[in-house]
């Protein structure tokens, strides 16, 4: 089942986890979902925080959008924005399980490990093929498509990584024993979401 713009109309905290096990594809290259983090307009380390601006205008827009911005100056990041009264909510995507597309990420990331060709947000764009040029664009429309995962999936949920603000809120999501995570969840922050 594709995810539409309702699935994203709700707080940035149901959504995250549920993203877990999803499928991305952006123009066809991707795979399931492992790792996200959520970010929402009360959260410090939000660039969504200290009010709109024109780099995080698509945060303010409406759900079920991207918002892709370039991390210290090098990496771009993707997050999926989601509902929230006066906007500025969205989970950014860390990693993916490379299955579809794999020797175009192959090339993208110029690299064969499959295990680090999307774990991490810079990789994930990277491998995906992600830039500026996808900011502000729907989620339920070419190139994006979003399907939902199937089956049951276990989730561990702990501290977010690569921050200094709020770095200790559990606001870090990923798929138990997956291969493919950024970063490994620390034992003590092992527990369902």
């Amino acid at each position: 089942m594709k995810l539409g713009r309702e699935f994203f109309a709700r707080s940035v905290h149901e959504v995250a986890p549920e993203l877990i096990g999803c499928m991305l594809l952006v123009d066809g290259v991707g795979g399931p979902i492992v790792e996200v983090e959520a970010y929402d307009r009360e959260d410090p380390a939000s660039h969504g925080f200290r009010g709109e601006t024109p780099r995080n205008r698509a945060m303010f827009g409406p759900p079920g959008h991207a918002y892709v911005y370039r991390s210290y100056g090098i990496h771009w990041c993707l997050n999926l924005v989601c509902e929230e009264e006066g906007g500025a909510a969205a989970v950014l995507l860390r990693a993916l399980e490379p299955v579809y597309g794999v020797d175009e990420m192959r090339a993208r990331r110029g690299l064969d490990e499959p295990r680090l060709l999307a774990a991490g947000p810079g990789r994930l764009c990277q491998a995906l093929g992600v830039t500026r040029a996808h900011d502000g664009l729907p989620l339920d429309r070419p190139p994006f498509e979003l399907r939902a995962g199937e089956g049951e999936t276990e989730i561990v949920r702990g501290p977010r990584v690569g921050i200094s603000r709020a770095a200790d809120l559990p606001w870090r999501y990923g798929l138990a024993g997956s291969r493919y995570l950024s970063r490994r969840f620390p034992v003590s922050a092992r527990r369902p979401a």
